[in-house]
């Protein structure tokens, strides 16, 4: 055989001398293949170059990112009463556990591939195995979807953020009726605050099949919100890791503000009481450990791809594990910190409700028995309702004093929407200064759910970016525009008289199981696809050590075991009941009552569209990825290996030099 033709080969060819010949054969053989591996090498190096991956400032603007996508609106108002519902400081127990065993690991997991792959969401999972390609398209659609409903939230805060410096707060009293005779009966039989959300924020229907109109205030409202997203993010990071400066740290100037002044409150001894008493009986609900598993896995902003897309921005040799450690402790950190201002305030309100309460019970009282003034305190009020009773209780009994009771007042804590905007609302308007504390407290809310629209904003784009799925004649600024508006378009659905339904349909369903079922992928792709030891590889080369047991431990089985029983539980739970939402309804006869009704069908199918929608591209993808491979194998064509990825390339390599 003339090995003349083959390049650098020097013209060898096989002789008597055999065993010399195929020494200096397997020496050139070796050289060639080197040489070629060395030009391919360089010319990806250069169109990398061309096209080079934007980059941080520095650490901090990165840091600050991931904090302020972690820490968003569920560290403020969903966390705290979690742990009130639950036993108060007996709550940290599951929550703790859920977030080393189960937070962690998934948020290590996620800055780790990201950083090492340098690419969006769906260019990650495909690079993987193309099998897994659609967990990317899950998480893109997820970004978008979540999207859409959180900047509404965003477009309430400003509208009551707006109307936070009228003189008095709109919200403080009734409006007058249109005859000028008194004051709004709605308003009247419920509260100012109720009125003011339900009937002037949102007018909303009294139930979701009636859709009413777009609401032109809220309309404006969106549209602020979406402009102030885009503006944010028109230039990508470099805008993103300006802005982050201001929205991820300005959260905690104003908790700060609001912990020192809560804290001087009357009755803030009372909330914080209420919600660090640890109750352990309630550790036996299994409700309870299911709550603190979702809560911590929502908190953190995983499987929405908008970390993976971060981290893929930074330097190869970046210490990812202290980054997901310190991103993961601050984030319930905050947790913690933001409780204590929460629920002083509501124990201010609390208390101020049960003096109320007491004082016009002692009116009553004064007035039905002709007692002096004053003679009657909220002090020794309960002596002289003893007394009062067991001299003359018939006459008592025909006044119907209130029920007084500073735990019942405790109880009536809200999550989400409604502490946002109807309790911590009413609290506001009692505080000294309440234009001061409800500006703050709006633009709090504001800055915390901006820098979590970064992250799903950006785990929409950079997976369609890396696939370069938008035309070379388009900026970037353009098709970030594009994007933007085709959200606002969609989301005018939750501005219609019926929109309050339709969003706690999408935070409920679209926020659950999609989440679970992504991140179960994401943990095994890299350990049964990628490979635990080419993950390990990528690691030390990244941070200079190897992940120790705890990391492989988590990764390998006690991750994916409670994602599987909290997803397995979360389903068994839901399947058990129709599902109901509560509705407000002037018209309904136990009003203020929210009436609770139940989905139609269309709506209910609707609700598992969205849990079921956002993840079927994960089975789709690796179904035609496994027919084409097999109808590509029968006609002899060279369609990829879905497992020759490049976990396994530098293992290859290492054979065939040995084989060398």
């Amino acid at each position: 055989m003339d090995l003349s033709s083959i390049p650098g080969s020097g013209g060898y060819t096989l002789n008597s001398d055999t065993g010399s010949g195929i020494k200096h054969l397997t020496q050139h053989t070796h050289q060639i293949i080197t040489h070629t591996l060395t030009v391919r090498m360089d010319t990806a190096s250069e169109a990398s170059s061309a096209q080079e991956r934007p980059k941080w400032d520095n650490k901090v603007q990165y840091l600050l990112t991931c904090i302020g996508f972690a820490v968003g609106l569920g560290n403020v108002w969903r966390f705290p009463y979690l742990c009130q519902i639950y036993g108060g400081g007996a709550f940290l127990i599951p929550y703790l556990i859920a977030l080393v065993f189960e937070g962690l690991p998934l948020l290590y997991l996620e800055l780790a591939i990201g950083q090492s792959l340098r690419k969006g969401s769906i260019g990650v999972w495909h690079s993987i195995s193309p099998l897994l390609g659609g967990v990317g398209v899950a998480s893109m659609f997820l970004s978008f979807l979540v999207g859409l409903f959180y900047n509404m939230i965003l477009a309430w805060v400003l509208w009551y953020f707006f109307h936070s410096f009228e003189e008095p707060l709109p919200w403080s009293r009734c409006p007058v009726n249109d005859n000028n005779t008194g004051y709004v009966e709605e308003c009247v039989l419920s509260t100012p605050v109720n009125y003011y959300w339900y009937r002037q924020t949102l007018n909303i229907s009294p139930d979701i099949e009636q859709s009413g109109s777009l609401q032109w205030w809220l309309v404006l409202c969106l549209a602020s919100a979406w402009s102030i997203v885009y503006i944010c993010f028109i230039r990508g990071i470099e805008t993103i890791g300006k802005a982050v400066y201001v929205t991820a740290t300005f959260p905690y100037l104003v908790l700060t503000i609001f912990i020192v002044r809560a804290l001087t409150l009357p009755g803030a001894t009372d909330g914080l009481r209420y919600l660090f008493t640890p109750d352990w009986t309630l550790l036996m609900d299994p409700q309870v450990w299911l709550d603190a598993a979702t809560q911590i896995f929502f908190s953190l902003s995983l499987a929405f791809g908008g970390l993976i897309a971060f981290s893929s921005y930074n330097p190869k040799k970046n210490n990812c594990e202290r980054d997901a450690v310190l991103v993961g402790c601050i984030n319930s950190a905050t947790s913690l910190y933001a409780s204590i201002p929460i629920f002083a305030i509501l124990g201010f309100k609390a208390t101020s409700n049960f003096n109320s309460c007491v004082d016009g019970n002692i009116l009553d009282l004064t007035n039905a028995f002709d007692i002096a003034d004053k003679n009657i305190t909220s002090e020794n009020y309960q002596n002289w309702l003893t007394y009062l009773n067991s001299s003359d209780p018939d006459k008592v009994s025909s006044l119907n004093l209130k029920h007084c009771d500073l735990q019942n007042f405790l109880d009536q804590s809200a999550s989400g929407t409604g502490l946002a905007f109807i309790v911590f609302t009413e609290a506001v308007t009692e505080m000294p200064g309440s234009q001061v504390w409800a500006v703050l407290f709006f633009v709090m809310l504001f800055s915390l759910g901006l820098s979590s629209m970064f992250g799903n904003l950006e785990g929409v784009l950079t997976p369609l970016l890396d696939l370069h799925m938008v035309p070379k004649w388009m900026p970037k600024e353009l098709f970030t525009g594009l994007i933007c508006v085709l959200s606002f378009l969609v989301a005018l659905i939750f501005t219609l008289g019926s929109g309050n339904y339709w969003l706690e349909i999408f935070n409920s369903y679209v926020g659950s199981v999609p989440l679970l079922v992504i991140a179960f992928f994401e943990i095994i792709g890299v350990v049964c696809f990628y490979g635990m030891k080419q993950f390990s590889d990528d690691i030390e080369h990244m941070t200079g050590r190897r992940p120790n047991l705890y990391w492989r431990v988590c990764w390998m089985g006690i991750s994916p075991l409670m994602l599987l029983v909290v997803l397995v539980a979360y389903v068994a739970v839901q399947v058990q009941k129709h599902p109901t939402y509560p509705t407000w309804d002037p018209k309904y006869e136990n009003f203020p009552e929210s009436e609770v009704k139940p989905y139609s069908d269309w709506v209910f199918a609707i609700c598992v569209l969205l849990s079921s929608v956002p993840v079927l591209s994960i089975p789709i993808v690796a179904v035609y990825r496994l027919i084409r491979r097999q109808t590509r194998a029968q006609t002899g064509s060279g369609y990829p290996n879905p497992y020759s990825n490049r976990a396994f390339a530098p293992d290859a390599q290492t054979e065939s030099f040995k084989a060398l």
